[in-house]
């Protein structure tokens, strides 16, 4: 549904996008994530046919956007950073307007702003004018304009900025129910808001791709990806730490005293390659009648593995 083919935007001597290519297909949520400046917003400009790429193309349900942009349009919902709209109308008259804009009438543009407010919430802020609205509702009105016509494509610039923990979990609720009839890009700075909605991410730094994968693929590159954290009531002795780094594929083993008295000491076995080794550390605990009151694998930090996409460290 979506290919992007070796994209490239420069403004002078900066280049803001650096020759990049992926696709989407219908039924995933892409993930476009990166620092501030990483060339997020621009891509995603291009895509919508906001602006023009300095090389390359794209091309949205078999639409090429440089020569058949106006067809990409009828086909894209785009919701552009920080929502813009007309402030000086109500909520209602905006969406009228933009289904007007989109070809509809009579009834069918009824049913359509009918349906958008109520699949948005916004039915208690219709007659308020959008200037008066909160951050929250005026995003609801900037994802609601872009779904009004129900495109098999949505490109989604921080849907859920300025959103409630409540509505942001409706939004999240909804992008992937819609997911299943379309192909969704959604940008993000929240990496727990892509590992809970998204099926895949791109990392993109200095307008370059430097990662791109599903979101437990990305979670592999981080040190702690399957760590095996075990707390437990006393202390392990120095016989049974020795057994444990002697197991097959361990790389280290380190103790932590608890911060007070009443908490548990915690041990974290560190794999060699990253492998499973819950199973291994569970019957080597267990053959030293060690009692365990917690013991899990951990799936890694993606905070960590942005950081070391994006800052090299």
């Amino acid at each position: 549904m979506i290919e992007v083919d070796r994209l490239s935007k420069k403004y002078g001597s900066l280049v803001a996008v650096d020759n990049i290519s992926f696709q989407v297909n219908k039924g995933e949520i892409l993930g476009f994530l990166g620092p501030n400046g990483a060339g997020k917003s621009t891509t995603m400009k291009m895509l919508s046919c906001f602006i023009t790429p300095t090389s390359g193309t794209a091309r949205i349900g078999g639409k090429d956007i440089l020569t058949e942009s106006m067809a990409v349009r009828e086909i894209l919902g785009y919701l552009p950073e920080s929502a813009p709209s007309y402030k000086s109308m109500t909520v209602l008259e905006f969406l009228v307007f933009i289904a007007e804009t989109r070809g509809f009438s009579g009834q069918e543009k009824s049913n359509r702003v009918e349906r958008i407010i109520e699949l948005t919430t916004l039915n208690s802020a219709r007659f308020q004018t959008i200037d008066t609205l909160s951050k929250g509702f005026r995003q609801r009105v900037g994802f609601a304009q872009a779904l009004i016509h129900d495109p098999p494509v949505l490109i989604l610039d921080e849907p859920t900025d300025g959103l409630d923990p409540n509505q942001k979990q409706e939004v999240r609720a909804l992008i992937r129910k819609m997911a299943e009839e379309k192909a969704i890009i959604l940008s993000t700075h929240i990496l727990e808001e892509m590992e809970a909605v998204c099926t895949r991410a791109v990392i993109i730094n200095h307008g370059r791709i430097v990662a791109d994968g599903s979101p437990q693929t990305l979670l592999s590159h981080s040190k702690m990806f399957n760590t095996v954290t075990v707390k437990l009531t006393d202390n392990l002795e120095a016989t049974t730490i020795e057994s444990l780094r002697k197991l097959d594929g361990i790389n280290d083993v380190k103790t932590f005293a608890p911060p007070r008295p009443e908490d548990p000491f915690t041990v974290q076995i560190f794999p060699n390659r990253k492998q499973d080794i819950l199973g291994q550390v569970k019957d080597c605990l267990k053959t030293n009648n060690i009692e365990i009151s917690e013991i899990y694998r951990e799936k890694g930090f993606m905070d960590e593995v942005f950081r070391n996409l994006t800052l090299g460290g």
